[in-house]
């Protein structure tokens, strides 16, 4: 079991696959996989018109508002979605056409995407008011905890990792062990990847 802290200094900015945006990118696995063959990836981008989602074949998508008024998200020809910072994570195949409508001004998402047939994929919220301790309680391979806001305290009994405002926590198995501290207030997300088949 390995568990590190990735700070907001070590992400990667890039442009979208389609040239349409920017997106800050967390983490992704293998870590010298391209766009076309990573196994799983997680990042951030900045929505700042309205207008199509990059594609990526093979891969299941799970998007989360951060912040601005919301989205309307129309995938394929489903009825649009309508998201913002306090609806549930959405999950839709990223290889099927996606068209985003600003609900007032810019906003900035949170993505996970895993390669279909070899990994999946679970999204939860995590709002801790000051004191709260929460149990990770995942045996997933890979665990990551984004604190968006606030500051959170990571226990396994032993090693103690602090994440404050944009960081992230990556536990490589053995999440089960961990717990969280809420230092202050803190809003973020814990993300669960395995292996498609376990």
């Amino acid at each position: 079991m390995t568990a590190r802290i990735i700070n907001a200094d070590d992400y990667r900015r890039m442009r979208w696959k389609n040239g349409g945006g920017e997106t800050i990118e967390i983490a992704r696995y293998p870590g010298n996989s391209d766009l076309n063959a990573f196994g799983w990836r997680i990042s951030m981008a900045t929505v700042a018109s309205d207008g199509p989602f990059s594609g990526f074949p093979d891969v299941e998508r799970t998007l989360c508002v951060l912040s601005g008024a919301g989205i309307s998200l129309a995938v394929g020809n489903n009825i649009p979605v309508q998201l913002d910072a306090e609806s549930a994570p959405f999950s839709f195949p990223a290889d099927v056409a996606a068209t985003a409508q600003l609900t007032d001004g810019p906003i900035t998402d949170f993505n996970v995407m895993t390669r279909r047939g070899d990994w999946r994929h679970k999204v939860r919220r995590l709002r801790a008011p000051a004191g709260d301790v929460i149990a990770i309680a995942s045996a997933a391979t890979h665990t990551i905890v984004f604190c968006r806001n606030g500051s959170l305290e990571a226990s396994d009994g032993t090693a103690r990792l602090s994440l404050t405002t944009g960081a992230t926590l990556s536990i490589t198995r053995g999440g089960e062990h961990w717990s969280l501290r809420s230092v202050k207030p803190a809003v973020g997300f814990i993300v669960e990847i395995e292996p498609a088949h376990a």
